[in-house]
C-alpha cells in the first residue's frame, strides 16, 4: 500500500508543478526549465520575469491539515535551492549581478495557485 501512496504524491506533485507553470505563464512569466537537478539540489521551476531570474519552489498540499505549503520550505530547503541556483548560474555563465528572486508557488488540492514573490532571501551555503 505504501508504494501506491508514493506514486500518488509524485503524480500530484507533477500535476502541481504543471499547474504552477501554467499559472506563472498566465502572469507573464517565461518558464525556462522544469526540475533543474544537480548535486547541490533541485529547483522545481527556473523562470524569467522581465530581466529577473526566478528560482521557484512549488509546494502542493491536498489540504491545510499539514499547514501552509510554504511552511515546508524551511531554511535547509532554502539553502539547497540557493546552492542549486548558484550551480545553474555557473552552468549557464550568468554574471553574479544578474537579478534573481526566490519564489514559492503554493498549489492546493484543487490545483489553485498562490504565488509568493520573494518568499526567501538568498542564503550563502
Amino acid at each position: 500500500m505504501r508504494g501506491r501512496g508514493m506514486d500518488f504524491r509524485k503524480k500530484a506533485g507533477r500535476l502541481g508543478e504543471t499547474a504552477a507553470a501554467s499559472f506563472l505563464e498566465s502572469q507573464g512569466v517565461r518558464i525556462l526549465l522544469r526540475n533543474f537537478y544537480c548535486r547541490q539540489g533541485e529547483i522545481d521551476l527556473i523562470a524569467k520575469e522581465g530581466e529577473v531570474f526566478l528560482a521557484v519552489e512549488v509546494k502542493w498540499r491536498r489540504n491545510k491539515k499539514q499547514g501552509q505549503p510554504c511552511e515546508a520550505v524551511d531554511l535547509r530547503k532554502q539553502r539547497k535551492i540557493c546552492r542549486a541556483y548558484d550551480y545553474f548560474r555557473l552552468k549557464y555563465d550568468l554574471d553574479e549581478y544578474v537579478p534573481a528572486r526566490f519564489d514559492v508557488v503554493e498549489v492546493d488540492g484543487d490545483y489553485q495557485c498562490r504565488w509568493i514573490k520573494n518568499a526567501f532571501e538568498y542564503h550563502w551555503p
